[in-house]
């Protein structure tokens, strides 16, 4: 029997700072909720070191931004309270959501930390009207898990995403193919998934600058300005065209991964391995987080025309060290880019085993053992201070374009 698709898209509303607000209110009932005063998640209020991760609302109304250093929020608003992130707590409420999620359809796929798409085309029929389910799970996520959530309904998964992203916090959107007109033709460029700020920039150079001027645009006419295969992409988007499937990207405890979509190319290999360094980061710190090892690490890249190569070795004796996977890393980064500029770059452990249940490594040297005691201590001091509170050196350098240990760049824009 065949289903009209239906996907809903679950963006939790400011994650970051709406899971720090639930873990210090869970502690303490009577402690200020970060949500209702102007406060950030993401650095150092004494050094004013790091980058906003998420603001509450009444602080985006002095125009701070996701991505911008902590110091220029700062002066923005003089008042604004600082927190620094806390990546074991939010790991924690992403898996109660997805666990909460999981009651609505077995097609579900972690997008992000703070996304998830569920493909309830079959499983519709056991709850409901889609806008009656979809605020059914609104309201059970802030019940239950103690933050909010905006829903996206439609077709696809675009659309379902692009409509999640409407009016927040706290709502359900839908967008059919016959609201696409009315409700996202008239959005900036911008607002198009996958249209970074390059790509907006030369649009804007033709006089494209809504999503429904895009779609009215002769692709062809697009090509040459922005290459063949992303020209017919965002156009296809702009149509509300998308055929992706729901799937289970990362089936637990078979892989750690960790990626960023770039907006600005990555042409030098001192960059990438900057990049990758900072993946690393948060791909060790889980698998200490949960006790595991990888066997197999793998390095993935996007180049500029969309052209998706990876690379992986095989480890003689299993890890969960930043270190070894940071250099193995690096090294199948050397033996298969040709400097092709990239926009894409991820890092994935996957061949996962229980640490503790592993052949033991003969050949293990004392200094191996320093770094990984050292870097057990990192964790610690991170989860006890915040991720700030500690970092490599070679990420205070001014000239260093991503966040230590999220994978974010240092000036992205939005969010």
């Amino acid at each position: 029997m065949l289903h009209e698709p239906l996907i809903f898209h679950i963006d939790v509303n400011s994650a970051f700072l709406s899971w720090e607000s639930v873990d210090r209110l869970k502690k303490d009932p009577n402690s200020l909720d970060l949500r209702t005063i102007s406060s950030l998640v993401g650095g150092d209020l004494a050094s004013r070191h790091g980058i906003v991760l998420a603001k509450s609302t009444s602080a985006k109304k002095y125009g701070i931004t996701t991505g911008e250093p902590i110091i220029k929020a700062l002066n923005k608003c003089p008042n604004l309270m600082v927190v620094p992130a806390r990546f074991d707590v939010y790991i924690e409420n992403s898996r109660n959501l997805m666990q909460l999620l999981s009651d609505y359809t077995p097609d579900m796929e972690k997008f992000s930390i703070d996304e998830a798409f569920l493909d309830m085309s079959t499983t519709i029929h056991l709850f409901g009207e889609p806008i009656e389910v979809a605020n059914q799970i609104r309201k059970r996520v802030f019940k239950e898990l103690g933050f909010t959530v905006n829903v996206g309904i439609a077709p696809n998964k675009l659309l379902a995403k692009m409509a999640s992203d409407f009016k927040k916090p706290d709502l359900c959107h839908t967008l059919f193919p016959h609201e696409i007109p009315t409700k996202m033709w008239p959005l900036p460029i911008g607002d198009l998934f996958f249209v970074g700020h390059s790509a907006e920039k030369k649009l804007g150079s033709i006089g494209i600058r809504t999503i429904g001027e895009l779609a009215d645009c002769d692709v062809r006419h697009l090509v040459h300005l922005l290459g063949e295969k992303y020209a017919v992409l965002i156009h296809d988007y702009a149509w509300g065209k998308d055929i992706s499937p729901v799937v289970n990207r990362e089936p637990r405890n078979k892989g750690y991964g960790n990626s960023i979509t770039l907006s600005k190319d990555v042409r030098d290999f001192e960059t990438a391995c900057q990049v990758i360094l900072s993946l690393c980061e948060t791909v060790g710190a889980r698998l200490r987080a949960d006790h595991m090892l990888c066997n197999c690490i793998c390095v993935e890249v996007k180049d500029w025309d969309f052209h998706s190569q990876s690379h992986q070795t095989t480890q003689n004796n299993p890890t969960d060290s930043t270190s070894v996977i940071y250099e193995n890393a690096c090294r199948l980064l050397q033996e298969f880019w040709d400097h092709t500029p990239l926009r894409l770059i991820g890092v994935r452990a996957t061949k996962i085993s229980e640490d503790g249940f592993t052949q033991m490594n003969l050949f293990e040297t004392e200094h191996t053992k320093k770094i990984k005691d050292m870097e057990k201590a990192v964790d610690l001091i991170r989860s006890k201070f915040g991720t700030d509170s500690i970092q490599r050196a070679i990420f205070l350098k001014k000239d260093k374009i991503v966040d230590h240990a999220s994978g974010k760049e240092k000036h992205l824009n939005g969010g």
